[in-house]
């Protein structure tokens, strides 16, 4: 892994490259994550292959950029991260959950190779007079109360990920580093890199602004892929983006492809050996 930063409106924003080929895939991350998230992919890729993640505005050792926030910043930072390494019409661009919707944004401008979106990019509307607010804490509750808190220990915050539903049947030395990288902080005030602000803005964003994300969607070309995992951010059943949502988006722009990754969560798409090797496939094929 070799460390990188880019100069954006600011400060700098850090950028990660996995492995040293030529073809280039520049990936953005979750609405709490980090760069780390991408690892297992990267590790899966085969040679001729390398991979950029970035620290978004707000999370990782970009945590200190200011706002405004919103996922249309975060495009227009992903396009200098492009420039800046030299992204191409060869090149693929993908995000996972909330970076599956920056990707959207930014691959709307910049051509791409392939476009692939991993549990995320299709818009989420809200029910007829719901407050974005309430649907934020109803949908990413316990991440967000992640982000307020502080922890004894890194091992204690080790220890709430290990709790997690949709993890701790998965748990492995590659999740345990994804958050290792995440904490910050004195030994005995361990806290997420994570803004809690950038969090609640972004959300926010991803709620209300559907137009804006339907438009995207249908500027890229050619038309993404989308991985889903069938089930959610709290391992249950029914996966972030359901079965009638997709059904919706894939008649209303015929070249969007459709694919669910078997036997995964919401994390555990990236986090899984085998759901990363299915990604790193469909990236690089």
């Amino acid at each position: 892994m070799n460390i990188d930063e880019v100069a954006v409106p600011g400060g700098r924003l850090r950028i990660a490259r996995f492995g040293g080929g030529p073809r280039l895939i520049i990936a953005a991350h979750g609405i709490t994550a980090s760069l780390m998230a991408w690892r297992a992919v990267a590790d899966a890729l085969p040679p001729g292959w390398s991979l950029v993640a970035v620290d978004l505005r707000g999370r990782g050792h970009s945590a200190d950029l200011p706002g405004p926030y919103g996922l249309d910043r975060h495009a227009e930072d992903l396009e200098r991260v492009a420039e800046h390494v030299g992204a191409d019409g060869t090149s693929v661009l993908t995000g996972h959950s909330m970076g599956a919707y920056v990707a959207a944004l930014h691959g709307a401008h910049q051509r791409y190779a392939k476009v692939v979106l991993v549990d995320g990019g299709l818009p989420l509307p809200l029910p007829p007079g719901a407050d974005p607010d309430e649907v934020l804490e109803a949908t990413l509750g316990p991440a967000i109360a992640r982000l307020s808190q502080t922890y004894p220990s890194v091992d204690a915050y080790l220890g709430f990920f290990r709790a997690h539903p949709a993890l701790a049947n998965d748990w492995s030395p590659l999740i345990e580093e994804y958050v290792r990288y995440d904490a910050a902080g004195p030994d005995d005030a361990v806290r997420s890199r994570a803004r809690e602000d950038a969090v609640r803005q972004d959300g926010r964003w991803l709620l209300t602004e559907h137009e804006a994300i339907g438009t995207a969607l249908k500027g890229i070309e050619p038309a993404p892929l989308l991985l889903r995992a069938p089930r959610g951010l709290l391992n249950q059943d029914v996966g972030m983006l359901p079965d009638d949502l997709t059904e919706r988006w894939t008649a209303e722009l015929p070249g969007l492809r459709d694919e669910v990754v078997p036997d995964c969560n919401h994390y555990t798409i990236l986090f899984d050996p085998r759901c990363a090797a299915v990604v790193a496939a469909r990236l690089t094929e």
